[in-house]
């Protein structure tokens, strides 16, 4: 199988407080310029990073929530990266995952939807290290929540829920880091109707480090060409291929309107004009507001493939989807995912774990540690 997306300072992580935005990436119109990708994360000193696990084969689904009995173990995948295992709380917290899977379960599928968007800013920043959930950490910067491309993001409350109920029952063994993993795997399984579930590896560790200027480099833009895509997912260590798989995720959720009004009052986009004129309405605001919409008109709350299909009709909110058809091999993938549903769905297993798996990027003093107060 073919290997698979304001400065404020209140109290830390522990409170890990839930942002009143909306989901979608609330840029500013017009945007300053992007700055190049930074160079590779530093290599901490300890514990070992994560690094790329091998392509893995899906698990089945997990069994249905029951409070009293938990789930077994999953199966280890092929090859977990160094540092990370499947089943990683089996001794020490053996109901994390069913915690927050049952927490996951209960949000609405707007904050799912959120929640995979969340993990998806974490691990582009330092690595999946849960440093985009802190509200304070520097004194001389604000973090990286605060960030521009940060400012919408939700799903803060589903995260401090679920280290709530897993402190009650086992202590701060299990980090933050691992906790918004399964969180975003787990609202792939509730967004897909159950259909893409996969064991994700677990042994992060908690930065100490957030600095909001880190955001804007490290976060592809709803602007960026084709060759900017690629060459932001690989200085992370993925490749084009798990560039469009997650880009599939914009099947799912909501945007702000100053995302990509650009494409609205321009005679050159390329967007369908029945759409341009619907969204032209929607976002509309007599009193200024920046409205939000859909991300995608067909399937708003479902993620599946249809994304794929938006892209080749033309039916795609921002230039960072369209340009997917502007290089062959990104829109021979584009025109495969949408033929195949199971395809994509396969390779967004798979392509979450890698995600999942970016390299941790500490300070010169290796600042990570497992507890999930990172900062109390």
């Amino acid at each position: 199988m073919a290997k698979l997306a304001a400065a404020l300072t209140i109290f830390a992580l522990a409170a890990c407080v839930a942002r009143p935005c909306q989901a979608g990436y609330g840029y500013p119109n017009p945007m300053p310029s992007p700055s190049p990708p930074p160079c590779a994360p530093t290599t901490p000193t300890s514990p070992p990073p994560p690094a790329i696990p091998s392509p893995i084969t899906p698990s089945s689904p997990p069994p249905p929530y029951s409070p009293s009995t938990p789930s077994p173990p999953p199966p280890t995948p092929n090859s977990p990266a160094p540092g990370l295992a499947v089943g990683y709380y089996q001794k020490t917290c053996y109901r994390a995952e069913d915690i927050v899977r049952e927490t996951v379960r209960d949000a609405s599928k707007g904050i799912m939807a959120g929640l995979i968007r969340l993990f998806f800013h974490d691990c582009f920043v330092r690595g999946c290290d849960a440093s985009v959930l802190l509200d304070t950490a520097d004194p001389n910067s604000a973090t990286e929540k605060f960030g521009i491309p940060n400012l919408s993001l939700r799903g803060f409350e589903v995260i401090n829920a679920a280290k709530a109920k897993i402190e009650e029952e086992c202590g701060t063994v299990v980090s933050c880091a691992d906790i918004l993993a399964f969180a975003g795997r787990d609202a792939t399984y509730f967004l897909s109707n159950k259909k893409v579930f996969f064991d994700m590896p677990a042994g992060r560790y908690d930065g100490r480090v957030s600095l909001i200027n880190e955001t804007l480099p490290n976060l592809p833009p709803p602007f960026a060409t084709v060759a900017q895509l690629k060459a932001n997912f690989a200085s992370k260590g993925l490749n084009t291929d798990d560039m469009v798989t997650l880009s599939g995720a914009h099947t799912i959720g909501i945007s702000h309107c100053s995302s990509f009004s650009d494409r609205l009052s321009s005679n050159s986009s390329d967007m369908d004009p029945a759409l341009k004129t619907t969204l032209q309405e929607e976002c509309k605001s007599s009193s200024g507001n920046d409205n939000t919409v859909v991300q995608d008109i067909k399937t708003p709350d479902m993620l599946d493939n249809q994304y794929y299909k938006n892209v080749l009709r033309h039916e795609v909110l921002f230039a960072s989807d369209a340009t997917l058809l502007t290089a062959t091999d990104t829109s021979d993938a584009v025109s495969a995912f949408a033929k195949n549903a199971k395809q994509w769905e396969d390779k967004f297993m798979e392509a979450m774990v890698k995600m999942g798996a970016i390299e941790i990027k500490t300070s010169a003093n290796g600042e990570i540690r497992r507890d999930c107060r990172v900062l109390n």
